[in-house]
């Protein structure tokens, strides 16, 4: 009798750090060449030996409507689930990543722009290549008309002028595809990883779900109009460092007191406090990166709550503060990443 009752509290307690521990791992790619600008694309040899190490080590690759979908319904994820996407349908897409897909039976998504293969421009798939990987299981998902910075309005452009715009961007977008394709599953990839408030209001709006830049795994403690994704590319691509992100764990997060990205002129220092769900973490572990700036110890305000804040000033842009820590009970550490968004002094936006 005592047997299995030692047996059963055995069985439960497996079932509550499996239920509670739901994570999924995003990638993001953009080119699969080696010809394509270093910083956006890993080497088909590269991408090879990647997929094959997720079959090597017994990984789940998913799609990503699976994974959406488990998320919203906090539903089971098998351990070590891992989604493939690619941004801005470049040629390489169909040409080197497919091919090496269909071959582990890979799903995978492709968030496209229409304005760039409306135009023709060099190393964009074409409209009937994108209708090929559809019919062929591919997802087919919304990334902006033309890869706009969104986030900026402009010149002498009101609120509601800028709402109504990027409105009309995300949902003629969206009808695009489905013309195209017959798909329209209301999924969002945010251009460059920018978002604010105002933008996830009309992703809500509307019913999509948002997919950022930062990285980090994504489960139920995540924001569904700001899913996590770890880009892959150039640094980012060698393997010895992809394999510790493949693990990894959504961090606990049960609030903070910023999620607005984009940074006012008095505040290019943010200071971000986190209360986290600790009970399966170690908190003295936890080590945080600050963009540019180094490594960070968090201060502890509580047992629960940390804070962590730059020295310097935030550089024009897009940076990130990113903060992980090992799992008590599994193999893989929490992964947390804070995007941030200033202009420069004056207030205009770094070219890019």
């Amino acid at each position: 009798m005592v047997k299995k009752i030692v047996l059963g509290l055995m069985v439960i307690c497996f079932s509550f750090i499996h239920l509670n521990a739901n994570a999924v791992v995003i990638l993001q790619y953009h080119h699969v060449s080696d010809s394509t600008p270093k910083s956006t694309s890993v080497t088909p040899a590269q991408f090879t030996e990647q997929m094959q190490y997720l079959v090597d080590n017994n990984f789940t690759v998913m799609s990503l409507t699976d994974a959406v979908d488990a998320i919203k319904n906090n539903t089971a994820i098998a351990n070590n689930s891992i989604v493939i996407t690619f941004d801005d349908a470049y040629e390489s897409i169909i040409e080197n990543a497919a091919p090496i897909l269909a071959s582990h039976h890979f799903p995978f998504t492709v968030f496209v722009s229409p304005a760039p293969i409306i135009a023709g421009y060099d190393g964009m798939m074409s409209w009937d290549e994108i209708k090929t990987l559809a019919k062929q299981g591919a997802t087919v998902a919304n990334h902006s008309w033309g890869h706009e910075h969104l986030i900026r309005r402009l010149p002498k452009e009101t609120s509601e002028q800028w709402h109504d715009r990027v409105e009309n961007n995300i949902l003629s977008t969206e009808a695009e595809l489905l013309k195209h394709t017959g798909q329209s599953v209301k999924f969002f990839a945010y251009p460059y990883g920018e978002y604010t408030a105002a933008l996830e209001a009309i992703l809500v709006k509307h019913g999509f779900v948002g997919f950022g830049q930062q990285s980090g795994a994504a489960g139920e403690y995540s924001s569904i109009t700001a899913l996590p994704r770890f880009p892959v590319a150039n640094a980012y691509a060698d393997l010895s460092s992809l394999t510790v992100k493949f693990s990894s764990l959504p961090m606990p997060v049960l609030k903070q007191n910023i999620s607005e990205p984009v940074l006012t002129s008095d505040k290019f220092r943010p200071k971000l406090v986190v209360t986290l769900d600790t009970s399966d973490l170690y908190p003295h572990q936890l080590m945080c990166f600050i963009q540019g700036q180094g490594a960070k110890k968090p201060i502890w305000l509580e047992e629960d709550t940390f804070s962590i804040q730059a020295t310097a000033d935030m550089a024009p842009g897009r940076s990130r503060y990113n903060c992980t820590v090992p799992s008590k009970t599994r193999t893989g550490y929490y992964w947390f990443s804070q995007m941030w968004i200033r202009p420069k002094d004056d207030g205009k936006w770094p070219q890019e």
